[in-house]
């Protein structure tokens, strides 16, 4: 592999599950998320893995137009590899999650690789007062939501993006998620090098205990042999905990307030560098080095900052 023992740390920004109710941190505008994008870079971030909102009370949107205000900002200030999703939010059909990345052409879009129970209710234990309406009900809602990502669905994404350039982060959430990529593979639609993120802790998914994290490694590892990088991502506390344990094992680590709204214990991360540079001092600490976004593009054979539509 090139760059041996140099990690490749992803930054998610905003996401689509928590809700601005839940921290005064969490990036909204569009200005906001430029703003973090920028800093999650400058503090170590080679990819950063965008979504956009209302600016007015956060909602989750999702069309091209949400995107290009931060999206011109962050390409101005920064060379950092720029992620788009198309899980979007699981509210959202397929045929919509996908169009910014078609039209914007980024040099990397997630792909949720299979559908699942997608339990957000538990937050509602911890979180009782909202400012806006829309957030209970999101999460109310989930306790009869199936996030859709159907063969015909992954299907349709792949055969939209492929032809832009775009390469992909692979969300796995489970192993059946693993071996719906395998067949996309087999079936020559997704090519070598494949970026997998598996994705631990969120309910209705795989959990985030070492011996999960290690069985979807050894999955990816007799499925994909060389023809794979893996990252990892783990929902709240265990964000820290999981990056730790890939990094140390030749894995690539993504963090960022929409998978943790927390540094510490008790501690909010009142940014999403902060974050970046806490898990860029444990991959340090472990006699690594950090990727530059340059160093991502060659590790992941993305197609350069200068291919996209933004």
């Amino acid at each position: 592999m090139t760059h041996k023992g140099k990690v490749i740390i992803s930054c998610a920004i905003t996401g689509s599950i928590h809700t601005p109710s839940m921290s005064p941190y969490l990036p909204v505008t569009p200005q906001e998320i430029a703003q973090s994008a920028v800093e999650a870079a400058e503090a170590g971030a080679a990819i950063v893995h965008l979504h956009a909102r209302d600016p007015e009370d956060g909602r989750p949107v999702h069309t091209p137009d949400d995107f290009m205000p931060f999206l011109r900002v962050i390409k101005q200030r920064s060379d950092v590899v720029v992620n788009i999703t198309t899980g979007a939010s699981p509210y959202m059909p397929v045929e919509y999650r996908v169009k910014p990345a078609e039209v914007l052409r980024p040099e990397v879009a997630s792909l949720n690789m299979g559908s699942m129970n997608f339990g957000l209710f538990p937050m509602l234990k911890r979180y009782s007062e909202f400012d806006h309406e829309w957030e209970r009900e999101m999460l109310e809602a989930s306790h009869d939501l199936v996030f859709r990502n159907s063969f015909k669905d992954i299907r349709y994404a792949l055969e939209t993006l492929n032809s832009t350039g775009t390469r992909y982060e692979f969300e796995c959430y489970d192993t059946s998620h693993l071996y719906n990529l395998h067949y996309f593979w087999t079936e020559g639609l997704v090519q070598a090098p494949l970026f997998i993120q598996t994705c631990f802790g969120l309910l209705g998914g795989i959990g985030s205990h070492p011996e999960d994290v290690m069985h979807m490694k050894r999955t990816a590892d007799r499925l994909f042999g060389e023809d794979y990088r893996w990252s990892v991502l783990a929902a709240g506390q265990a964000q820290m905990r999981v990056a730790a344990t890939a990094a140390a094992i030749g894995g690539h680590v993504r963090v960022g307030l929409e998978d943790s709204l927390w540094l510490g214990r008790g501690e909010l991360a009142q940014t999403n560098a902060a974050q970046v540079t806490k898990v860029r001092q444990i991959i340090e600490g472990l006699g690594l080095a950090v990727a530059t976004p340059d160093e991502a593009r060659e590790i992941l054979s993305l197609k350069g900052g200068d291919d996209v539509g933004f």
